[in-house]
């Protein structure tokens, strides 16, 4: 028997895949560990959306590879976006890895299988026929990523994820309802709906359905008790969505919306599709049909052509809409892009300058934000014991998605238990975490 260990980096939709690759792994010949030291397969799903991502799955490699080269492992396997962008090239640097596969998680087990497997396996990344039942195995508990579409048909200037992705494909929704009572019988309370771009929804299916059909859907799974939404872009809300996300309970009052900027002449550069006047509608909009609700963006800076009165005004911005959550990366240079050849490139120290002054404004409202929480009753989803002392539990409000936001601390009570919503009160707040205690 083979023991595997499976390293996942990037974003969430490529943890769906990894757990995808951890179900199709024959069970009779291999069994999954935790410490790499133990393995005797290591896989490496890559990320290669900007070069900092790049940077941290070259790395990751590097390090299995001195493994290898140790006899510490048997065999190496990178998979994902990295070696679908750079397949070749990577073969050619790493000769230590065994196998390079692109962004099809379901022919990890082929070349586990197959004795002589080829060392690259990297298919179109515009395959029609994905696999939306493939098992997938849940690795995070009472939570779960949902993945509703594949790839992206949009065309922003920066980004390379369509040429890895290929073009938006919806999953339908008796397969989405379907794999949500499957977690649901898992114990599963969360669901965080993930793609590319979550409000195209449905666009390209026959006939066409778009997301409010897909959560009006969602919602009657028995057994799932908060339904996150991430991604959602700003231009194409389909009707409905915001009344259905205001009534219906399960929809947490949650908002992932990546915008990017705010300045038009960035935004058309870009390639977004939208403009300010209908970023600062959609945001008003939820605000006002919504109560409390949390709303979260990413905001990129020092895209080409950027001038410090673009970036001012996005401060601006980010200061009076006072975001809840926020996340900003600087513009990487990406081949094979349309920003990579536009002019007005700006330098390193320009871009880190600015990402700098954006994220110390954010964490002064992050903090402003949750000093105002003192005192108010919050539901809480208890996920574990802290590892840091057995004396503690971990879990996450509603306002808080997994892994991207802060969490919640309390101290252990008698009738209290991992897997369950619980009533409780903040009590303390740091700049993005908060203490609190249960209610009776």
């Amino acid at each position: 028997m083979k023991r595997v260990h499976l390293i996942s980096l990037g974003c969430p939709k490529n943890r769906v895949d990894t757990e995808t690759m951890l179900a199709a792994l024959p069970g009779v010949q291999h069994q999954l560990t935790t410490r790499v030291e133990d393995a005797d397969v290591v896989i490496v799903n890559t990320c290669a959306f900007i070069e900092d991502a790049k940077q941290e799955s070259i790395d990751t490699i590097l390090e299995m590879a001195e493994l290898r080269k140790a006899n510490q492992l048997g065999k190496l396997i990178v998979t994902g976006c990295l070696s679908q962008r750079y397949p070749e090239e990577l073969a050619e640097e790493l000769p230590e890895v065994d196998h390079f596969i692109g962004t099809d998680p379901t022919l990890v087990a082929e070349i586990l299988d197959d004795r002589n497997a080829p060392r690259l396996r990297v298919t179109s990344p515009d395959r029609l026929g994905y696999q939306w039942d493939a098992p997938r195995l849940n690795s995070m508990g009472y939570s779960s990523y949902l993945k509703v579409a594949e790839g992206c048909s949009n065309s922003c200037a920066f980004c390379i994820i369509p040429a890895l992705r290929g073009p938006q494909r919806s999953r339908g929704i008796d397969s989405i309802v379907a794999e949500a009572e499957r977690l649901a019988g898992q114990g599963v309370l969360e669901l965080n709906l993930v793609a590319q771009d979550l409000t195209a929804y449905g666009f390209d299916l026959q006939p066409r359905l778009n997301l409010t059909h897909m959560l009006e859907a969602l919602a009657q799974v028995d057994g799932i008790r908060w339904i996150r939404l991430l991604y959602a872009y700003p231009r194409s809300f389909p009707k409905g969505l915001i009344e259905l996300m205001a009534r219906e309970e399960k929809i947490v009052p949650y908002l992932d919306m990546p915008l990017q900027h705010i300045s038009d002449p960035v935004l058309k550069a870009m390639r977004r599709g939208t403009n300010a006047e209908t970023i600062r509608k959609r945001v008003a909009e939820l605000r006002a049909q919504i109560p409390h609700i949390t709303l979260r963006t990413t905001l990129l800076v020092g895209h080409p052509g950027e001038t410090e009165d673009d970036f001012k005004r996005l401060l601006e911005f980010v200061e009076a809409t006072r975001f809840e959550r926020l996340g900003a990366f600087a513009y990487s240079r990406e081949e094979n892009t349309p920003s990579h050849d536009l002019p007005h490139q700006l330098p390193e120290a320009v871009k880190a300058e600015r990402l700098d002054r954006l994220m110390f404004t954010q964490r002064q409202i992050a903090r402003e934000h949750n000093e105002a929480l003192v005192g108010r009753e919050v539901e809480v989803l208890v996920e574990r014991v802290s590892e840091e002392s057995e004396l503690v539990m971990i879990g996450r409000a509603a306002s808080q998605a997994p892994e991207i936001d802060g969490i919640c601390y309390m101290g252990l009570h008698d009738g209290i238990e991992p897997g369950q919503i619980i009533k409780a009160e903040i009590t303390q707040v740091t700049d993005y975490d908060l203490a609190v205690e249960p209610l009776d």
